[in-house]
């Protein structure tokens, strides 16, 4: 029984540590003064 928990435990982790991230649109580094193309290529 407790190998399952310990399964489940590693389970619920990786899920947790893959919804980590940043929210929103993908933006470019740098300075917006900077940044030649504003959109990525291609867009759509």
């Amino acid at each position: 029984m407790t190998t399952y928990r310990g399964i489940l435990s590693l389970v619920a982790l990786a899920l947790f540590l893959a919804a980590c991230g940043r929210p929103g649109p993908v933006r470019p580094p740098g300075p917006p003064e900077d940044i030649k193309y504003p959109r990525p290529y291609p867009s759509r």
